[in-house]
């Protein structure tokens, strides 16, 4: 039906619509909004992501160090690879938009967030979900949230923005985030 009225993008829910299990999301609209205050220039909001990012790949590394399983080990390395891969897209995201280059190294070393993708707090997070990143199914299913999470963020922050180059520049670094979350669901279903 949906396809049939144009949407190009529909989903199916495996087992239809008896196997929701009645989950639903929670939270107000305007968590982690006040990280924004709505005048950022685009160098600002690569720094921000940038630093989300960072955030993120740490939390990754210290999950990593007190796993004694080695697949999972594995994958919250791979996880953690990632991130860094995000990390040199927003470099090159700031580069393309900047007339003065600057190396990731520059930035690394004015990196001093603790807030992971989506607004998290690093030791926060991990305290409150330490019991679900104990097997390679339920860190996915984290991994797929804090993704979700920060796709939602970065799009909640373009509509705030007042200047029209940094709402392009969230809607880019969101759609690399949508790519992610593709990437970690496939992975997701191979694993189930």
């Amino acid at each position: 039906m949906l396809t049939g009225e144009g949407f190009q993008e529909v989903y199916n829910l495996s087992g239809g619509i008896k196997a929701w299990t009645g989950g639903k999301a929670e939270g107000p609209v305007e968590l982690n909004l006040d990280m924004v205050r709505g005048d950022e220039t685009p160098v600002e909001i690569v720094g921000l992501a940038y630093g989300m990012e960072n955030s993120l790949g740490t939390f990754y590394r210290r999950v990593k160090d007190r796993t004694q399983d080695k697949e999972l080990a594995d994958l919250l390395e791979n996880l953690a690879w990632i991130e860094d891969k995000h990390k040199q897209y927003l470099v090159n995201l700031y580069n393309d938009t900047e007339s003065k280059q600057v190396s990731r190294e520059e930035f690394e070393a004015s990196e001093t967030s603790r807030i992971m993708e989506g607004g998290f707090g690093i030791d926060d997070f991990l305290h409150k979900n330490e019991r679900f990143l104990t097997s390679v199914p339920s860190l996915l299913d984290i991994a797929m949230m804090l993704e979700t999470q920060a796709l939602d963020l970065y799009i909640r922050f373009s509509r705030k923005t007042e200047n029209g180059v940094t709402a392009e520049m969230l809607l880019r670094i969101a759609d690399e985030e949508k790519a992610h979350l593709e990437s970690l669901g496939r992975l997701r279903d191979e694993r189930a």
